[in-house]
């Protein structure tokens, strides 16, 4: 017996949750190598840091363009083609970043990149959400929690050592064996889903979705650093705000959209995207400023940086082992709204942390807010699609991956406006001329936005989720498509 045969032949589930987390950690370490390199990359080009930023622009433009359009992708053409496809552009551009030989075409490559980064994930996910049936997602979200969480919190650390050692260009180059492998891997052991049901492609909707959430992705970037006024991030905002309220119009009157809004009328998803949308905000806004703050704030080197912020990783990884037994009992909400809680008191606390608090207590601190968003990240997955028909998957989890991304930029946005509003303000200005109650404003907005989260996480019912918080017989799940 051959080894395509035997890889054929292993359970399903461990096939699709192997690749779809090696390649979605992958994704996620990349984003936050490329933050700590490029100083480095910069200087090299021989351009300005903030002209550096284009590459991260660039990436998230792209990203931005295509994850609305994912799921179509997925149904027309094939889940396995579409997620093995997307894997070989990002490994392939990524072999490309790494060799760029000026900033240019490390910010082409990068949009490449995007291509894929856009294209995996959501695939990926639908992948995982028709492979594990309503009463085993909680087994995939637990799965899921060890990308998600570990990849943010390992990057800084990670990236600070390879620009240190080696060289920016390894930044990209690390994604090669990664890649690799769960490509061969997949390619022999994955199988393919065609949904008959895919429809005509939707190019106005997509014109619309990549433009609109490319302008906010742009002046959510730019504005916090360049000031909201700056005349391109004004008009990027404007611009998209007005595209993004047309493509609502446009997909609520077309029969087959690229982004199925309608999925939003089902109580049970709608509430949890803006759980998710809220909780991404808070709690990647503070993995945003916590380095900053450890950096600029309290003279810490990256290397410390990442190992302050890691035990987060670590609270989550322990928390959704717990959770994830006694979610078929308690249901989402009720750990959504502890969660969330638990959250908001743990960044409102960091707003009470000064320049000489102790480095194991702001670890403490991370440990704990890790330990209460595994109590937001794992329930919110599992419950989101527990009334979303098999056909439905795709775009649903397109307009979820969406939101989550979207939420992101808010979070990091809305908190780099508050810090820079509040600037020099009070005692120790820091050589970023940001003064400590400027951390601690942006600390205290992070957990204004989690407390709105838990919230909504009221709307959420324990009832409409009823299929993945016990076995059920396949023949008696609900499912039920909305839009």
């Amino acid at each position: 017996m051959g080894l395509p045969t035997v890889l054929r032949q292993l359970n399903p589930k461990i096939v699709v949750g192997a690749v779809y987390v090696s390649a979605l950690f992958m994704t996620i370490l990349d984003a936050t190598i490329v933050t700590v390199a490029l100083p480095r990359m910069a200087a090299e080009f021989g351009v300005r840091a903030l002209d550096g930023r284009a590459v991260i622009i660039g990436y998230l433009l792209s990203l931005a363009v295509f994850m609305p359009a994912s799921g179509w992708f997925g149904d027309r053409w094939g889940s396995k083609r579409v997620f093995l496809a997307a894997l070989g552009i990002f490994v392939g551009a990524s072999t490309l970043c790494g060799l760029a030989a000026s900033l240019p075409q490390l910010v082409a490559f990068r949009i490449v990149q995007g291509v894929g980064g856009g294209l995996l994930t959501p695939v990926g996910l639908a992948m995982m959400l028709r492979t594990f049936a309503p009463a085993e997602r909680v087994r995939a979200s637990r799965i899921l929690t060890i990308p998600t969480t570990v990849a943010p919190a390992t990057g800084p650390v990670l990236g600070g050592l390879l620009t240190d050692q080696l060289s920016w260009r390894w930044a990209f180059f690390v994604n090669i064996p990664i890649g690799l492998l769960a490509l061969a891997f997949g390619a022999l052991a994955l199988v393919e889903w065609v949904e008959p049901t895919a429809g005509r492609f939707d190019i106005a909707g997509f014109l619309l979705s990549g433009a609109g959430l490319g302008s906010v992705m742009y002046a959510l970037n730019e504005g916090p650093t360049r000031g909201w006024t700056a005349p391109d991030a004004l008009a990027a905002g404007i611009t998209g705000i007005v595209l993004l309220a047309v493509l609502v119009v446009v997909e609520l009157r077309v029969a087959e959209p690229i982004l199925r809004l309608r999925l939003l009328g089902a109580r049970l998803f709608r509430s949890n995207v803006v759980v998710i949308f809220l909780g991404t905000a808070a709690f990647l806004g503070t993995l945003y400023l916590m380095p900053l703050f450890l950096q600029n704030g309290r003279g810490a080197s990256p290397l410390v940086s990442g190992l302050t912020t890691f035990p987060e990783a670590v609270g989550v990884l322990c928390s959704a082992q717990v959770v994830a037994r006694i979610y078929p009992r308690v249901g989402p909400r009720r750990l959504q709204v502890i969660g969330l809680i638990g959250i908001s008191v743990a960044m409102a606390t960091m707003g009470f942390v000064g320049t000489v608090t102790a480095q194991w207590l702001i670890a403490l601190l991370m440990f704990a807010m890790g330990i209460c968003m595994g109590m937001v990240f794992l329930p919110t997955q599992t419950a989101a699609f527990a009334a979303t028909s098999t056909t439905a998957l795709g775009r649903a989890a397109a307009l979820f991956n969406s939101m989550r991304q979207l939420g992101s930029a808010v979070g990091v946005a809305l908190l780099s406006m508050i810090v820079s509003i509040v600037g020099s303000t009070g005692p120790g200005v820091d050589a970023a001329g940001l003064g400590l109650a400027a951390y601690h404003a942006g600390f205290v907005a992070a957990a204004v936005v989690a407390l709105t989260g838990a919230a909504m996480a009221l709307t959420v019912r324990d009832g409409d989720a009823a299929s993945t918080m016990r076995p059920v017989a396949a023949d008696k799940q609900p499912l039920i498509e909305v839009g």
